[in-house]
């Protein structure tokens, strides 16, 4: 007969009515794709004033937990909900699931990957959106500017003083606001993200690929140039996505997929609305790495 102690972990490990139902579908979804599963979702739409909703450092402890007992020959289908985050994080997150897992990744999206969130999608050998999904451009945000943004602020300055000295005193208190260095990391955040996305769609998802070097350069011009997105919070739709030179497959195709996919992400977002969790990370077999705002009780 289990003891007290026996009983509370058991407790523990089921967690809570959220967690149980949560845990049901995506358990589900892997028995029909037969394939390893994680979760990677972030509460930044329902929790916007928690800090570590981004992609960051600290995620790769979460993957680390979840991916342990994985049989690693069965690839990866990563179903991610994020807005993004540091491009050195995303850059060490990629490079770790693709040591476990090779290229077999599978990107799901049912709603959301913007920004960091578009690379991770690039890493992979396909990305699965439906209708209702968005990637986003993967200009980088620096100081919690757009670095696009600051360049071409820049560079307007610089051609409208030369135009007419008279703005000079105009752009010189807007200039003056900037680190001294900012120029010069905003440029350097460009190309690395640049740089690394392309890699990442070389060695998986156009690795077959003849002309591959010309689709990659498609592929992230599309997707890095701030003129022609306009905003760092645009959303690209399945279809620009595809047309632009991803290959995505369109979550519709399979119905019964689609029903076990869009059930787990409704469970993630009943999660994260309704309790204190801002960052899931789990498996299919409920092994979980779940960040939760902590809330102190002050007693008047």
């Amino acid at each position: 007969m289990p003891n007290w102690h026996d009983i509370n972990t058991e407790i523990k490990k089921e967690g809570s009515p959220h967690d149980i139902i949560r845990r049901q579908y995506l358990k589900r979804l892997q028995d029909y794709s037969k394939r390893n599963t994680i979760i990677y979702y972030s509460g930044w739409l329902q929790k916007p004033e928690a800090t570590g909703v981004e992609v960051n450092d600290e995620d790769k402890n979460g993957f680390m937990t979840v991916i342990h007992h994985m049989d690693k020959t069965k690839g990866l289908d990563l179903i991610l909900h994020t807005p993004g985050g540091e491009v050195a994080a995303t850059e060490s997150l990629v490079d770790y699931i693709r040591s476990v897992f090779g290229t077999n990744i599978r990107v799901i999206v049912p709603q959301l990957a913007l920004s960091a969130g578009t690379m991770i999608a690039c890493a992979a050998k396909e990305i699965v959106m439906g209708l209702h999904s968005s990637l986003g451009p993967i200009d980088p945000q620096f100081m919690g500017l757009p670095a696009h943004g600051v360049i071409e602020e820049f560079d307007r300055a610089n051609k409208e003083v030369a135009e007419n000295k008279l703005k000079f005193p105009i752009w010189q208190t807007i200039i003056a606001k900037y680190h001294p260095t900012l120029i010069g990391e905003c440029e350097k955040a460009i190309i690395w993200s640049k740089d690394i996305a392309k890699e990442w769609l070389l060695s998986g998802m156009l690795e077959c690929d003849g002309d591959a070097e010309v689709k990659a350069e498609k592929i992230i011009s599309e997707l890095s140039d701030h003129a022609l997105n306009k905003s760092h919070s645009r959303h690209l739709s399945a279809e620009k996505c595809k047309n632009i030179g991803l290959k995505v497959v369109s979550l519709e195709k399979d119905p019964d997929f689609q029903d076990r996919v869009l059930s787990v992400h409704h469970a993630c977002i009943h999660t994260l609305t309704a309790t204190g969790a801002y960052k899931l990370i789990e498996n299919h077999d409920g092994v979980a790495f779940i960040k939760v705002i902590r809330q102190i009780l002050v007693q008047s």
